[in-house]
């Protein structure tokens, strides 16, 4: 259908039924390059964090297809799905959802173990994740003795260590003070520019949405606008 890395069709997700009915999306039609940095902004209840897990094949849609590579996602069954999941995505979350009384390492490592990854290969590759956040010398603490930002710079970690061709970062900084946003912003936005991997921000934080290079409005469950930001700043 498409060279897009991801894409979608008519896009529909609808909860409840009969007077509890609620249409999160009514038709999203998408392409997003490899290599992009997009921020899909809007309020609290537009649908933006709905398209998220639908782009990210967290959830699956009520009607319409998303395109990973050209390949329509709906026709995996739930096992080919979660392994292509776990080898093209990685996801950093406002809630950072590691397991506090476990070791740096092992919250790092949990993708390459749903990988089957052999134990020497993941502390290999764990280490240099955790490297690149600066943080391979925390590899022996627990999750609970870090900060709110060392714990974020951890799930980066995790969320690269299967080398991913995409980031999904919902609301990455909303936990953080400022200074610390401004140091997880740094690394997802260097990730993208340096290793080419296609990031996706969820935000209402129109700071953070700016530094993207292109930015969807979502209000009411469809886009209202989808610009791209011109090299000199201008869109």
């Amino acid at each position: 259908m498409t060279n897009a890395l991801l894409s979608t069709n008519g896009l529909k997700k609808i909860y409840g039924k009969n007077d509890t009915i609620f249409e999160a999306l009514k038709g999203i039609d998408l392409k997003i390059e490899a290599g992009e940095s997009v921020a899909i902004v809007g309020k609290s209840g537009s649908g933006k964090s709905t398209l998220m897990h639908l782009l990210a094949l967290l959830d699956k849609p009520t009607e319409g297809e998303i395109y990973l590579n050209g390949r329509n996602t709906s026709k995996l069954k739930n096992r080919k799905l979660n392994r292509l999941r776990n080898k093209e995505f990685g996801f950093v979350f406002q809630s950072f959802f590691m397991n506090a009384n476990d070791t740096v390492l092992n919250n790092v490592i949990l993708p390459l173990k749903i990988a089957g990854i052999s134990r020497r290969e993941r502390k290999r590759r764990a280490m240099e994740a955790l490297e690149v956040v600066e943080l391979d010398d925390k590899f022996k603490n627990k999750a609970s003795d870090l900060s709110g930002g060392q714990k974020q710079r951890v799930c980066i970690a995790r969320a690269i260590v299967n080398n991913p061709k995409v980031i999904f970062a919902d609301e990455p900084t909303g936990n953080l003070d400022t200074a610390t946003g401004e140091k997880i912003e740094k690394i997802l936005f260097d990730l993208n520019r340096k290793k080419g991997i296609t990031l996706i921000i969820v935000t209402h934080d129109e700071e953070l949405a700016a530094k993207c290079k292109r930015q969807i409005r979502i209000a009411d469950g469809l886009v209202v606008s989808d610009e791209k930001v011109k090299k000199g700043g201008k869109k």
